[in-house]
């Protein structure tokens, strides 16, 4: 049975490992993204952070970290990475994360959350590509918004330093 909680410290060595093996063989990755994760712990900017967990084992992990934008909106959060094993992948893990983290979000009351990824998907979440919000360098139709409580940010998006984590 899938449940999915909060981060606990004893989870960490698990999540660094299912992140490297969910973006292992992904052609979109910097695979990097074990590394991005354990920066955000090391800066405390894992702001959320939730585990999928099936029978006792870790099968998923999403990170929201604060981001900031040009228009210096307060309350804006970054989704990802999100992370399945491949062998649970296609099996509504990553969905029932991604609504565990939106619901998590609007909770803390944030304001809005920005991600970069495929539209089909994360389009049935409400997230969409807002033509005033832009993160440089990625094709527009990939950074996609959800703003949980207008008013709607603008400019350009800058995440954390703990992006460009390498090892």
């Amino acid at each position: 049975m899938l449940s999915i909680r909060p981060e606990l410290p004893a989870d960490t060595a698990g999540i660094h490992s299912l992140t490297e093996a969910a973006f292992r063989n992904a052609p979109h990755s910097s695979h990097t993204e074990h590394h991005i994760v354990d920066a955000l712990r090391e800066r405390g900017e894992l702001s959320i952070s939730l585990v999928a967990e099936d029978a006792g084992r870790l099968v998923g992990h999403v990170a929201i970290s604060p981001v900031s934008v040009q228009d210096g909106s307060q309350g804006w959060f970054g989704l990802g990475p999100i992370s399945v094993l491949p062998e649970q992948q296609g099996r509504g893990v990553g969905t029932a994360l991604m609504r565990a983290a939106i619901e998590a979000m609007r909770a803390q009351g944030v304001r809005g959350c920005v991600l970069l990824g495929e539209p089909g998907y994360y389009g049935r979440f409400g997230f969409r590509a807002v033509p005033d919000l832009v993160l440089p360098g990625v094709p527009a139709e990939c950074f996609q918004t959800l703003c949980l409580q207008p008013p709607m940010a603008q400019g350009e998006v800058r995440y954390s330093p703990a992006f460009d984590a390498v090892g």
